[in-house]
Formats: C-alpha cells, structure tokens, sequence
C-alpha cells in the first residue's frame, strides 16, 4: 500500500499544489495589463488620459487617469454593457457595448464593437447612434424616440442598445461613484 500512495498519491499532491501555487501567484499579481486594442478604445472615451487600469473590480470596470503617475486623478469609469445585469438582447443577439463615464455620471462617449441585424448594420453600428450618448447624464430617460434618436426599422436594436446603456451606467454609478452633493 506504501508503493502506491509513494507512486500514485505523491505525485498528484505535488502537481496539484505546484497548480495551486502558480494560481495563487497569478492571482496576487492581480489582473493582466490592457492590451494594445483595449488601450486604443479606452483612449477613445477618455482622450485626456494618461493610464488604464487593468479591467477589476465587481462590476468589472477599468478606471482613467490623469495627471503625473505618482499623483493620479481619477477621469472616469469605463465597463462593457455585457459584463453586467441585467443583460440586454437586440433583435438579433447581444449587443457589445464599451461605456466611458465620467465621476459625476455624464457619459465620456460609447462604442459599439459588437452587433448583429439579420438584415444589415444600419441601426447602433452607425457612428451617429454612439455619437448621441456623448455628454448624456446617466439621470436622462434614455427613451427612443424623446431624447434618444431611432433609426428605422431597428427599433428593437435601438430600444435594447439605449436601455442596456442606461441601465449599466446606472449601476456603476450607484456602486462606485460617490453621490452627488445635494445643491445648496
């Protein structure tokens, strides 16, 4: 019985610990840095930034600064709408979207990096659509057709796309912004 625990046992004890170990490691190290299309797209929503942080946090989010690396000022928050709950569909699947938003919840700008219509991309995937959230607070309604443009024939898109954007700057904001200071 000894044989087998030394030629059996051991060896997967050792592996599993030597797995365990490099996970541990990793995990310390915390979270990979942005590669360089990630960085690209972040710098889009905050042109004024000077670093990223690596995607953490609950809700998943990356965070922009500025300022001198020793002395950072926080711009914004940036997070993908299909990260977060509750997740929205468009007429033809999920519809990816990257959010910037500032520290008092004024949107940075979105960017729409995945999309499918069955019947062609002219509804979110038009610059137009993504053009419009840029300087909306996150307090707006967001409905189609008021404050948020339709395009013809893709109002399910649309309707999904804006709600999703709503609902998922909403959530950020009431769990890692600071509420706003009453007015005086």
């Amino acid at each position: 019985m000894q044989n087998i625990t030394r030629t059996i046992v051991l060896p997967i004890v050792a592996v599993v610990l030597a797995v365990g170990g490099a996970l541990a490691v990793k995990a310390a190290a915390g979270q990979p840095a942005n590669d360089a299309r990630q960085t690209a797209l972040l710098k889009r929503l905050f042109p004024a930034a000077t670093a990223f942080s690596p995607k953490g946090g609950d809700p998943p989010h990356y965070k922009a600064f500025s300022g001198d690396p020793r002395a950072q000022t926080l711009l914004g928050l940036a997070f993908w709408t299909t990260e977060l709950e509750p997740f929205e569909r468009a007429y033809d699947g999920p519809i990816k979207i990257l959010v910037g938003m500032d520290t008092k919840g004024i949107l940075t700008g979105v960017i729409v990096t995945e999309h499918h219509e069955p019947y062609g991309d002219f509804s979110v995937d038009r610059p137009e659509f993504a053009a419009q959230f840029r300087g909306k607070n996150i307090r707006d309604a967001f409905k189609v057709g008021a404050d948020i443009d339709a395009v013809s024939r893709a109002t399910i898109s649309v309707t999904s796309a804006s709600r999703a954007v709503r609902n998922s700057s909403r959530r950020i904001a009431r769990q890692l912004l600071a509420p706003p200071e009453p007015a005086k």
